[in-house]
């Protein structure tokens, strides 16, 4: 046998065994709850990867949960002498940009007076200005700080709470676990924050809807305002009051706290879905628009070009409304 019939007996063989290993892939689904959320995640591989799914989602767990108090978050929150991991700095870091970029609309510190509110804003009418005030004195992200891997705060009362960032940090994290284990093909979703590359088991897209805002509490029959389907890899995320929200004197006012004033957001977007190169970026721009507005977030969101937007609103007469980024249009399926 010459040289070529060889060379091209290899080039066969290879090229046999680089099919054999694809036919071997196939879709597999893993689904449960994860920091007090569900979370599902499909992807193309050889086998499946559960065990080492769990083991990611424990070690997060025991950086970023704000409740497990075996955390290291919850270690910086009760002062005790911790070095922060690298989860915990990236989430750090990149929560700081958001702050600063959006001038405080988002604010990791803002634990204690979501405390103050308390859940569905249960306390609303024994809540004073004077104790909004108090606790308001120590609240701020520019007043922590990283000093190599200690969280440095101007105020020992302060508390971090990335609740509002991390769950998209979370689909990041899993999906470069998949990655690193070869998987071209995923979709990571964590309470409704989704990270995504590549194609589905069809061979298409991944296709993430977008809840019309409805109290439809149960789920059963929920509408879709739109469906995104962006073919390309990214985050997605969607923040949302219509179902947790309070009206007071005519005025509604959702869940989430403006870190400005103190209080709750009195603002007309019902969801804000975004998409980013990431998900923990897709995340915290979510939360921001919620607490802007709409008026305001479509302003603010010209100096964000590295995201695009969807908005559901009430107009002035309490009609919904929508409105997009020019660069969301395109992934858009019923406009």
């Amino acid at each position: 046998m010459n040289k070529n019939n060889i060379l091209i007996t290899l080039c066969s063989l290879f090229l046999l065994m680089g099919a054999g290993c694809t036919n071997n892939k196939q879709y597999f689904e893993e689904s449960g709850s994860v920091f007090h959320t569900l979370y599902r995640i499909k992807y193309e591989a050889p086998q499946l990867l559960t065990d080492k799914i769990d083991a990611e989602f424990q070690a997060f767990n025991l950086s970023l949960n704000p409740f497990n108090p075996n955390s290291i978050i919850a270690k910086v929150n009760r002062n005790e002498e911790v070095e922060v991991d690298e989860w915990f700095t990236t989430v750090f870091n990149k929560a700081q940009e958001i702050s600063e970029r959006s001038g405080g609309a988002f604010d990791a510190t803002v634990a204690p007076l979501i405390n103050l509110w308390g859940f569905g804003f249960s306390k609303m009418d024994s809540v004073t200005p004077r104790m909004v005030d108090s606790i308001s004195e120590f609240v701020g992200y520019r007043k922590i700080r990283l000093e190599g891997k200690k969280v440095v705060k101007d105020d020992t009362r302060i508390m971090l709470n990335y609740s509002a960032i991390a769950k998209g940090y979370a689909c990041d994290v899993i999906a470069q676990l998949l990655e690193r284990e070869g998987v071209t093909n995923y979709m990571v979703e964590i309470g409704g924050e989704v990270a995504m590359r590549g194609v589905n088991q069809h061979g298409d897209c991944w296709r993430i809807g977008i809840n019309k805002p409805e109290d439809d509490l149960e789920g059963a029959n929920q509408q879709l305002e739109d469906i995104v389907h962006p073919c390309k890899t990214c985050g997605i995320a969607t923040s949302g009051d219509y179902r947790n929200y309070y009206e007071k004197d005519g005025k509604r006012f959702g869940h989430t706290i403006n870190p400005a004033t103190g209080y709750p957001a009195g603002q007309n977007v019902l969801s804000s879905t975004v998409i980013a190169d990431d998900c923990m970026t897709a995340d915290g721009f979510a939360t921001v628009f919620m607490v802007l507005g709409a008026e305001k977030a479509i302003e603010a969101a010209k100096s964000f070009p590295e995201i695009d937007y969807f908005f559901i609103y009430l107009d002035a007469e309490g009609k919904h409304q929508v409105a997009y980024s020019e660069g969301m249009h395109q992934y858009l399926t019923n406009r």
